[in-house]
């Protein structure tokens, strides 16, 4: 099934499916109960370190997703990559990976999304 993203923000809606957080940090302002979520895979969010030298900055995102992606192969990451991947083979129905960041063309949502795109080809 597809898998999209949205800022977690956004009000819920039937047609986003299995709902999953992807966020390390909680987002500021959202109520846990108003989130509406399946899932919360915290783990899988980048490291505090690499999510503070990132700082959403559009220039660095490049480095950024290289940088990310090294995490969720190497690092503690690899394991919650293979139950999100696990997630996404066994719902029938579509994904929508939650983030909180303002930019929604670079964040660690995004580049998730790709890595499980490529695994349904």
């Amino acid at each position: 099934m597809p898998v999209h993203l949205k800022r977690i923000y956004q009000d819920a809606d039937k047609q986003d499916g299995v709902r999953v957080l992807v966020d390390r940090i909680w987002p500021r302002g959202m109520p846990k109960e108003n989130a509406k979520l399946d899932y919360w895979m915290k783990e899988i969010g980048p490291s505090n370190e690499l999510r503070k030298w990132f700082r959403h900055d559009p220039e660095k995102y490049n480095q950024f997703k290289q940088k990310y992606k090294e995490e969720l192969e190497d690092g503690d990451q690899q394991e919650e990559l293979e139950k999100l991947k696990d997630i996404t083979k066994k719902h029938n129905k579509n994904v929508t990976l939650l983030f909180s960041a303002k930019d929604e063309s670079n964040n660690q949502a995004k580049v998730l999304k790709e890595i499980l795109d490529r695994q349904r080809l």
